[in-house]
């Protein structure tokens, strides 16, 4: 779909992108001479190595080399496919993505339009379908026994509106009358998930008898439900399956309506179930997320710390909801990075956020969340107690059995800080190992960026894309079109691109190259470190030019003399080397 993109369409995009804008609602960006910067969002750092610039619509981080334009930005920290990175910056400015792509034969460009329309369709209907349901909890003949269950859990007309809960009579086709208006819809329904095709080939509702939880996405579609039964039927809680949209492993409910109530978010609570998010909403905790009935797997954790940089896992007190913070943690342990932290709460037996929140308020919870349990003491409380710590060979598989873990945690503070606690407080016995342990992680070389060579050629293109305008300062862009020299080729592309572009930016220079050798070659000039200062930019930038075309005038000049020694020159080679000698 990507291809489908035009690039007219990209240029213009990014042409009206603000990168301050848009990095700054994700990452807190400060002023730092005409630049922004932050700590990076891609790797550990105490102090910002993260640069934005509003002139070249540009970022990079000298920490770790990562850079880009607002779409790679999105591409790279909301972990958005190229197409999707479009759709989601072409949202925020009220653009609608145009299709299309003369390289696909007419068959591929249909299928990938049909997809597309497809994808459109889909969201479009599974909204309508969730305003029907919230519709249905106003006006359904047995509406009261809704409302009273909401009533009772304490939930106010407001917050059921701000999450959009709505409510399904218990028959066989509450929805489906309304939405089955054909075949293909029909079928469309059983691909979303909201009918069952059933025994006799007449498909009958999912959802039955239940109050409906819609399901958004980052972006705020509607993708999948979830339905809590009102009678004693089972299952309790009944969730949409996979589909086309919806990839439960990928989403978070309650994420969307958080980052509604919160321009900046600071922490996230992950509970497990759709009320425990809303009523921790309707208690004034806005800023909880469920993990739909998976166990918080490390694409949702990725989403987690793309938002937030603190994130407390709520679990039941009793061994399946230690067990669930187990792999929630063993799945983050890839991600953890200084300044980023992830704790625990366990419940006490028989309560769950819901209950306690609703009984002890919102100032109670929230002090239960300040004190939650971090990461290392759960990590190495739960080690000490597979050994006999009282013993030199306890203690020493302690150091065995926490290997695994410590080879997943990126090098960090945090790293260091467990080692070390481990060798104060119950490696009796393992000193050694223990030494070699930090000694691995003290050696173990930190990721640095090899500082690209400066040459003429590469200052010329560096300057070229941080001030395209310098283009209109040559009198003519062909006067390199002869010189060969490595890299002349791509900067005489730049020049004519440049010349025809006249309000062209730097990053939609890069975007132009995407995917491609030469776009992996910009993108590292664009950081190249020069120490030019904008007004000089001209003036160097003319100065390379005049040092080619000397070396031009020698390449020439040795060409002609070599010629003439061994074929001899025309009439116009000898007047074209008598300029040059003279020049």
């Amino acid at each position: 779909m990507a291809g489908m993109i035009p690039k007219q369409f990209i240029d213009d995009l990014l042409a009206r992108a603000d990168i301050v804008e848009l990095i700054d609602s994700r990452v807190p960006l400060k002023k730092a001479g005409k630049n922004y910067q932050a700590c990076c969002p891609f790797h550990t750092e105490k102090s910002p190595s993260f640069s934005v610039s509003q002139d070249k619509q540009f970022y990079h981080c000298f920490g770790c080399g990562e850079h880009g334009n607002a779409i790679s930005f999105l591409m790279e920290f909301d972990r958005l496919e190229f197409p999707d990175a479009i759709e989601e910056l072409a949202s925020h400015y009220g653009m609608t993505v145009p299709r299309e792509d003369i390289k696909q034969t007419p068959a591929q460009q249909k299928q990938q339009q049909q997809v597309y329309a497809q994808k459109q369709d889909d969201y479009a209907l599974m909204e309508q379908i969730s305003r029907f349901y919230q519709k249905q909890l106003r006006v359904a003949s047995d509406k009261d026994t809704a409302i009273d269950y909401l009533k009772g859990r304490g939930l106010s007309g407001e917050i059921v509106k701000q999450f959009g809960i709505g409510y399904i009579s218990d028959t066989w086709d509450g929805m489906m009358k309304v939405f089955a208006k054909s075949p293909a819809i029909t079928k469309q329904l059983v691909d979303l998930g909201m009918a069952i095709q059933g025994d006799k080939n007449k498909p009958y509702d999912r959802f039955r008898g239940r109050i409906q939880f819609p399901i958004r996405d980052k972006r705020g579609r509607v993708i999948g439900f979830g339905g809590r039964v009102l009678a004693d039927a089972t299952p309790k809680y009944l969730n949409s399956p996979e589909t086309r949209i919806y990839h439960k492993g990928h989403e978070l409910y309650g994420l969307y309506e958080a980052k509604l109530a919160n321009k900046q978010l600071s922490r996230l609570v992950v509970v497990e179930g759709y009320m425990d998010v809303v009523a921790l909403a309707q208690h004034g905790v806005n800023y909880a997320v469920a993990s739909l009935g998976t166990a918080t797997t490390p694409e949702q954790l990725q989403t987690l710390f793309r938002t937030v940089r603190e994130v407390i896992c709520c679990y039941d007190g009793d061994r399946a909801g230690r067990d669930a913070a187990w792999r929630a943690m063993d799945n983050a342990l890839p991600l953890i990075q200084d300044g980023y932290t992830l704790k625990f709460v366990f419940l006490p037996d028989g309560e769950d956020p819901d209950s306690l929140i609703r009984e002890q308020g919102q100032e109670a919870f929230e002090k239960i969340l300040d004190n939650a349990m971090p990461l290392s003491e759960f990590l190495l409380s739960n080690l000490s107690e597979q050994t006999d710590l009282n013993t030199n060979e306890g203690s020493s598989k302690l150091v065995e059995l926490f290997q695994p873990y410590l080879n997943k945690l990126p090098d960090s503070f945090l790293k260091q800080s467990i080692i070390s606690s481990i060798a104060n407080t119950f490696a009796r016995g393992s000193e050694k190992r223990l030494e070699e342990l930090r000694r691995h992680h003290q050696q173990k070389e930190k990721a640095t960026i090899k500082q690209t060579k400066i040459t003429p050629v590469r200052l010329a293109i560096a300057l070229l894309l941080e001030h395209p305008h310098i283009v209109n300062a040559l009198p003519d862009i062909s006067i390199l079109a002869h010189l060969n020299i490595p890299g002349i080729p791509l900067l005489n592309e730049l020049l004519v691109l440049c010349k025809q572009n006249p309000n062209i930016k730097s990053a939609q220079i890069i975007e132009k190259y995407r995917d491609s050798v030469e776009g992996k070659q910009l993108t590292k000039l664009m950081c190249l470190q020069h120490h030019i200062e904008p007004e000089n930019a001209e003036s160097t930038f003319l100065d390379i030019i005049e040092r080619f075309l000397n070396i031009f005038i020698e390449q020439r000049t040795e060409a002609l003399l070599s010629k003439e020694q061994i074929t001899g020159l025309t009439k116009v080679e000898k007047q074209e080397l008598h300029s040059l000698l003279s020049a």
